[in-house]
């Protein structure tokens, strides 16, 4: 006969073998909200659309377990935005949607969506998500950011010497194309160059762009395959005359020519072909806390700051709250169990 002590062990390994098993094809379950196996690999396509090597099965389960994470993060942002009323609606993912295809011809646009293995349907449906993920940290951090006129001066009196240029600077901006699709870069467009002539071909229409008046910063959120400067619009900040130097006298020479505001052509360097704009110039010396750049600079600074440190901290609040059961995650230990 069982003893009470063996029927309640059963009964707690029952349960928790039931909270252990993933109902059909569900990946896992975010407040009772699925996120599919087909929402993961369609997200994995997407995002791994033109790998560049030969990963090994384990490295795909990694890559795999980490879009995961991050679409488990982003259904718990929505389904908060969905409790706050913050939902994009229908206007606002017309609008965001004919910002991105205005560039492209309907072939072209056609054709970056077959590229990232997506549907028009699965963009909108992308959009809103993001628009409404935005609305919300709009409201719940951005709009909660204070910087005072006390903070930038004690910014700059802790960093008074970080504003003392030993020598002149060219605070400049670039766009890069390469000749091979780096998955580790993530432009608006998803756009990259698989060959030298495709790179080619991609630069040069960048360039006709920048003729026509195009906005410079934008055109590198789009297209630029800079991992470090794209999502700043290729800003690469400040750069002292003598770096130039060192790194192409060519390049040095024909920097030094222009004026702020204005653009180089396209050049060939060793990594690909790069456009680079002059944004403005700064003597050497130092920057008094009363120059109007040194404090603007100094309140983005601040402000770039207190946006990472809450939206992490509301992150991990917000997972905290949340229920979320990763049948994939318990897939993996299991099978890895079983060897």
């Amino acid at each position: 006969m069982f003893s009470f002590r063996s029927v309640l062990l059963v009964a707690v390994a029952l349960i928790s073998a039931c909270s252990r098993s993933a109902p059909a094809n569900v990946a896992a379950m975010v407040n009772g909200r699925a996120i599919t196996y087909a929402d993961l690999e369609k997200r994995f396509q997407s995002e791994f659309a033109t790998p560049t090597d030969h990963p090994s099965d384990d490295q795909v389960s990694i890559q795999r377990l980490e879009i995961l994470r991050t679409l488990v993060d982003e259904e718990i942002m929505v389904q908060r935005a969905e409790r706050e009323g913050l939902m994009a609606v229908d206007a606002d993912v017309e609008a965001k949607f004919t910002e991105l295809k205005a560039p492209y011809t309907q072939e072209e646009f056609q054709k970056q969506l077959n590229a990232r293995k997506i549907t028009v349907e699965d963009l909108k449906t992308k959009l809103r998500r993001d628009l409404s993920v935005e609305k919300l940290f709009n409201r719940e951090i951005k709009s909660q950011i204070a910087i005072t006129d006390k903070d930038i001066s004690d910014f700059y009196a802790a960093n008074k010497a970080s504003f003392n240029l030993a020598e002149p600077q060219i605070h400049m901006a670039q766009i890069l194309v390469t000749p091979t699709a780096d998955p580790n870069v993530h432009n608006l467009k998803n756009d990259k160059a698989t060959d030298d002539s495709g790179a080619l071909k991609k630069i040069e229409n960048i360039m006709a762009r920048i003729h026509q008046g195009d906005d410079f910063a934008m055109l590198a959120q789009n297209y630029s395959e800079d991992p470090n400067s794209t999502q700043n619009g290729g800003d690469l900040g400040f750069i002292p005359e003598s770096s130039l130097e060192q790194a192409n006298a060519e390049l040095r020479k024909t920097v030094m020519t222009l004026s702020p505001g204005q653009t180089t052509g396209v050049l060939r360097t060793q990594n690909g072909y790069r456009i680079f704009k002059v944004i403005s110039r700064e003597p050497a010396g130092q920057r008094e806390l009363s120059d109007p750049k040194v404090q603007q600079t100094i309140r983005e600074t601040l402000i770039n700051r207190k946006d990472q440190l809450l939206k992490a901290a509301y992150y991990e609040v917000a997972r905290n709250e949340a229920k979320v059961t990763n049948y994939f995650a318990n897939r993996i230990i299991g099978n890895h169990e079983k060897k």
